[in-house]
């Protein structure tokens, strides 16, 4: 029967076997594939992927559309209405017969940038070569509301451009 102390001076001979003879040579054959495999998986996203990830972001933030506006807001709705709709308005004032005007107005950019570099091969040769695409948009969304003297719509408007 072995002692456990005959196992551990065995277990420490053996790392001391494994430290001298260095790491296995099977692993090291398989490296360089596995490098070059990483390398050319990393950063391969396109313009269009970039630019859908934006969209995406700005959806969730994104209360007050031309759509919403033409879907939910009508002639006769309550003030209260309007606001679950499309949240609190950016101005809040009077017209000449003192009824509430409210005014959203939202204001957006957008920048997409995407460049690529070339692959594996050119990283070997110490080329260099990029190529990109930049894309600005803007896009502006007035929506103002009218309200009777009862706070209820009499009458609203939109306006939206996109440059």
């Amino acid at each position: 029967m072995r002692k456990t102390s005959d196992i551990k001076i065995q277990a420490v001979q053996h790392q001391i076997k494994f430290l001298k003879e260095g790491i296995d040579m099977r692993y090291i054959k398989i490296m360089p594939f596995v490098f070059i495999v990483m390398f050319l998986l990393t950063g391969c996203k396109t313009a269009g992927s970039h630019a859908k990830s934006v969209q995406e972001a700005n959806v969730a933030d994104e209360k007050v559309t031309v759509g919403i506006v033409q879907r939910e807001i009508y002639v006769g709705m309550s003030g209260s209405e309007v606001a679950q709709v499309l949240g609190s308005p950016n101005v809040v004032t009077t017209d000449a017969e003192r009824n509430e005007v409210w005014i959203y107005d939202k204001i957006s950019s957008t920048n997409i940038y995407s460049e690529s570099r070339s692959g594996a091969l050119s990283a070997l040769l110490i080329i260099n070569e990029a190529a990109g695409a930049s894309e600005i948009t803007q896009k502006t969304l007035t929506v103002i509301i009218k309200f009777d003297n009862e706070k209820m719509v009499r009458d609203f408007t939109y306006h939206t451009s996109r440059f």
